[in-house]
């Protein structure tokens, strides 16, 4: 471990949902002292004790015990819940603390706490995330980085205990802004996939069928694999991404470009493709199911 001071960092956690678990994990497992809160799910927090973490009471107790926070909770919402408040962290992190927010938020919410928590005199880095919980578990997930130099390489060695890919993309919420692109782009084709499918099922042709025109051609990629896994094989674990992440990042993205003054027609198709599977009920499904409400948004049955 490295750090700008001559003790160690002590690392407290907030989230351990489907990617914070494993991240946790290999930040116990890698030499870190951590220190984790309880949410509604009480399973990651008892594995990770027995891995050589500690519970705290509140996210205020956590924030005593830490000179670096990670947060990987759902959005811009949960991130100010957490950072704000009698028992935020904002009230009781230390000087020199920095807050490295794994989230999908909103930049310009990013860009507001980290000027809050800066007037405290603590750092703020924004670091989402990129694939899925099987790579946060093996701690070969891709991150990109918004935060300051000095920062970027104070956090380094802990990134690098769950990221395998690490890129600064700039300033404090560039990582975010970034991270906004890289959804734009992959939700993109998972709108695609999902009507080309319902539409190949219209005119008689099978997923299998289609996969084989496109599996190892140039319009294959990972995204597209993990996507079909599902399609073609049921396995719901394959890409677990819910469809109710998808339309909040996109309606994010569609935030950001109205920040920008730029008209995004594409953008609001894909969030317009998942605004109606969420409509239909399917917030809690994952994104490769997107393609049985496309078919009953044209009046099939969605098998």
């Amino acid at each position: 471990m490295s750090d700008t001071s001559s003790a160690p960092e002590t690392v407290g956690f907030i989230g351990l949902g489907l990617m914070g678990h494993g991240m946790a994990k290999n930040i116990v497992e890698k030499g870190y002292g951590l220190t984790v809160v309880a949410h509604r799910n009480r399973a990651p927090v008892t594995d990770l004790i027995g891995r050589g973490a500690v519970e705290a009471a509140s996210i205020g107790d956590l924030a005593e015990r830490s000179s670096v926070v990670f947060l990987c909770v759902t959005g811009s919402p949960e991130v100010e819940a957490a950072v704000r408040g009698p028992e935020g962290l904002l009230a009781r992190l230390k000087p020199g603390s920095v807050v490295v927010d794994c989230s999908s938020s909103d930049p310009s919410s990013t860009v507001r706490i980290a000027a809050e928590l800066k007037a405290k005199g603590i750092d703020f880095a924004d670091a989402p995330l990129s694939r899925t919980p099987k790579e946060a578990w093996a701690g070969t997930l891709d991150t990109m980085v918004g935060a300051e130099e000095a920062v970027f390489t104070r956090l380094q060695p802990i990134l690098a205990t769950w990221a395998g890919k690490i890129v600064h993309i700039g300033g404090v919420g560039d990582g975010h802004r970034m991270k906004l692109l890289n959804n734009f782009i992959s939700l993109g084709y998972g709108a695609l996939y999902a009507e080309a499918l319902a539409l190949a099922d219209r005119v008689g042709i099978s997923a299998d069928r289609v996969d084989q025109v496109i599996r190892g051609g140039r319009m294959d990629c990972g995204f597209y694999q993990t996507f079909m896994r599902f399609t073609l094989e049921g396995d719901r674990e394959a890409h677990k991404f819910s469809l109710a992440n998808a339309f909040k990042d996109l309606r994010y993205l569609e935030s950001m470009a109205n920040a920008a003054g730029l008209v995004n027609p594409v953008g609001n198709a894909v969030k317009n493709a998942y605004g109606t599977a969420i409509a239909a009920g399917g917030a809690e499904d994952y994104v490769p199911m997107l393609p049985a409400y496309i078919d009953r948004l044209n009046g099939g049955k969605g098998d």
